[in-house]
């Protein structure tokens, strides 16, 4: 081993053994930053998760996520016996970070204030590779380099714990080194304006202020989710696809649906919801199943109302393993539907959402007002959710069955808001931390039938969307 690190390491472990058993002296000072990082993470974590937190110091954070296999390490002794000591439900190791040894794989690794204190951080994330899975989330704080000479000129106050020398990481640095070990970021945000903890003030400044320019700017540490890089494709030979597409009035279109829909992976499954028609929709639907019997098909009949109904509908009697959204309208054409399957097999995507806004549209396919409100509430969401999303309501999004059954699972969350069906997926994954992925479509003008969008209620209706994202996602 290398001597330096040796030299490194010893220091670091008798400064923190030294620290731990001072707890109650220095922890009092940043009571609130450290209850506020538990907060945070537990928005992520959705408790009964198997859980890794690397550099656990006592093991509090870990604790409060609740999980049901919690694992801490961290190479001060001392650190991991008063662990032990506090939280016996749990297991915690005396283990160098830079040499995990672990024989589990974890839903989430916790890197709560570590990557500032570690020798060599690439190789760190080397070593990620024996604990996580394909569906491993790592969460990580650090400091923001801003604030070096704050904490310095605390510590020297004996405001703050003391450090030892610091690595001062941008967000652009960890996101660097993570594709250097074949990691990527989903998304991140700054948290903590405010460290200290001042009644009403506090909460308002570090839920709300933080999160607008230019304030987020100056943000004391910064959270960051990212996933390893998919390393292979799905085998979609063994993939099958379900391809769900709401119908209200859309009789002229039907016949053209089943022509132009393609077969995709092992199988594909058209399943019509039909919603209340005033036409023949249903009849129409009927009659092409009987006339093409070699396609798989089912036709549910709505009970609710709306699209979001009558697409959670469809989801809810699916049998593919990846599950489409199609609008009967066919804007956009069927025959870009393997491209979504492809970005999802091939993991550049958790979801694949449509984009309608990119390539130039066909001849009143959009409605004016629609389209800037489109572009608006895009806007909007991206923020929200943390990840650029550039078209909301593109009817096309794609997601794998078993990631969907777990968005209807948390669904209570945000509870059963959604008319379009849209943001309650869009909701959902961004509340499961999956990737999000813009795939851009031409959007055609509609060749049967009218709109079923009324631009000034449903716009209003994305406002009351939009609060309630804010208060459930960004500002929480």
């Amino acid at each position: 081993m290398d001597k330096s690190l040796i030299r490194y390491n010893d220091k670091r472990i008798k400064h923190w053994d030294k620290i731990s058993s001072e707890k109650d002296r220095w922890f009092g000072f940043g009571k609130y930053y450290h209850s506020r990082l538990s907060q945070i993470y537990k928005l992520l974590v959705p408790p009964g998760s198997r859980v890794l937190e690397i550099g656990c110091a006592q093991g509090d954070l870990l604790a409060s996520l609740n999980p049901a296999l919690g694992v801490g390490v961290d190479f001060s002794k001392e650190s991991v016996h008063r662990a032990k000591l506090h939280h016996p439900e749990l297991s915690f190791y005396q283990i160098d970070a830079h040499d995990i040894t672990l024989g589990e794989k974890f839903d989430f690794i916790i890197l709560s204030d570590l990557l500032n204190d570690l020798w060599d951080v690439q190789l760190f994330f080397k070593k990620l590779e024996k604990v996580v899975t394909p569906n491993t989330r790592i969460i990580m704080n650090n400091y923001s380099r801003l604030w070096e000479p704050i904490l310095t000129i605390s510590k020297r106050l004996r405001l703050a714990k003391p450090t030892l020398y610091q690595n001062w990481l941008t967000v652009e640095d960890i996101s660097n080194l993570l594709k250097l070990e074949n990691f990527e970021i989903i998304h991140h945000s700054p948290e903590i304006l405010f460290p200290l903890q001042i009644p009403a003030m506090t909460s308002f400044i570090n839920k709300i202020i933080v999160k607008i320019w230019p304030f987020r700017v100056f943000a004391l540490t910064n959270f960051i989710l990212a996933r390893p890089i998919p390393k292979y494709n799905l085998n979609e030979k063994d993939l099958s696809v379900s391809v769900i597409i709401p119908d209200r009035n859309e009789e002229g279109n039907i016949y053209k649906i089943m022509k132009r829909v393609p077969n995709m992976g092992c199988g594909t499954e058209l399943v019509f919801v039909e919603g209340h028609s005033k036409d023949k929709t249903f009849e129409i639907i009927s009659q092409a199943i009987d006339d093409y019997p070699d396609q798989k098909c089912k036709l549910l009949r709505q009970t609710g109302e709306g699209k979001g109904d009558a697409v959670r509908l469809g989801f809810e009697h699916a049998e593919g393993d990846v599950l489409m959204i199609l609008d009967a309208d066919m804007t956009v054409p069927p025959e870009d539907l393997p491209r979504f399957f492809e970005a999802l097999t091939t993991g550049k995507g958790d979801f694949i959402n449509g984009v309608r806004l990119i390539y130039p549209m066909e001849n009143q396919a959009m409605r004016f007002w629609n389209l800037v409100g489109n572009k608006f509430f895009s806007l909007v969401f991206s923020f929200l959710l943390g990840q650029p999303v550039k078209d909301t309501l593109c009817g096309t999004k794609v997601l794998k069955k078993i990631d969907y059954d777990r968005i209807a699972k948390n669904r209570t969350f945000f509870g059963d808001f959604d008319p379009f069906g849209d943001f309650d997926l869009l909701f959902g994954a961004s509340k499961l931390n999956l990737k999000i992925v813009d795939l851009p479509v031409r959007y055609r003008e509609r060749t049967y039938g009218t709109t079923n969008i009324h631009r000034w209620e449903h716009g209003w209706m994305l406002l009351r969307m939009a609060l309630l994202a804010a208060k459930r996602l960004k500002f929480k």
